[in-house]
């Protein structure tokens, strides 16, 4: 079977910078949706069109295909008595706690840096203004059922039963959703 719109494809792959410096070696397979349901890189998408199992690429994806550019004014300081303690960074909260204008209420905000009284939060993707180099081997393609296609993602035992508040799947890489650019 070729992969088409609403087929249901399963992918091994590994994920590196430019410069070929690993940055995720899936353990698990990522398996998706095919077909336009933002499930993953458009990019990755348009190269696996029409393609079977068994087929394998790298590809590279320039930021304004992936996760965008660099954003500093998605780098915020706030108040470190406005966020829950305990604190780490890496934490990851929706929006900051003081929005201004609401624009940022459906962003994730990272914890890069805490002092005694302020704390770093960054709104940019972890991989924003980087290119990527996908190594994509196709490894099963199947038709998806009629469920999977109303719901937009894959479910049952090869796939992950998405929640549509939930953005990082354990055995996908955030690097393969689709995401808006900001």
């Amino acid at each position: 079977m070729k992969i088409a719109k609403d087929t249901v494809v399963t992918v091994q792959y590994k994920l590196s910078d430019a410069q070929g410096n690993l940055i995720e070696e899936g353990r698990e397979p990522m398996v998706y949706l095919h077909g336009g349901y933002e499930n993953t890189l458009p990019k990755i998408e348009e190269a696996l069109e029409g393609k079977g199992a068994g087929f394998e690429i790298t590809l590279q994806v320039e930021p304004d295909d992936a996760f965008g550019e660099y954003d500093a004014e998605l780098v915020k300081v706030e108040s470190r008595k406005h966020l829950p303690n305990p604190l780490e960074v890496g934490m990851q909260f929706e929006g900051t706690p003081e929005e201004d204008d609401g624009d940022e209420s459906g962003l994730i905000f990272t914890v890069t840096d805490i002092t005694d009284d302020k704390v770093v939060l960054d709104g940019n993707h972890p991989l924003a203004g980087m290119a990527l180099r996908f190594w994509l081997n196709v490894k099963e393609v199947r038709a998806a059922t009629e469920e999977e296609i109303v719901h937009e993602h894959v479910h049952g035992a090869n796939g992950h039963q998405h929640d549509d508040d939930d953005d990082l799947d354990e055995h996908s890489s955030d690097a393969f959703r689709s995401h808006p650019l900001h």
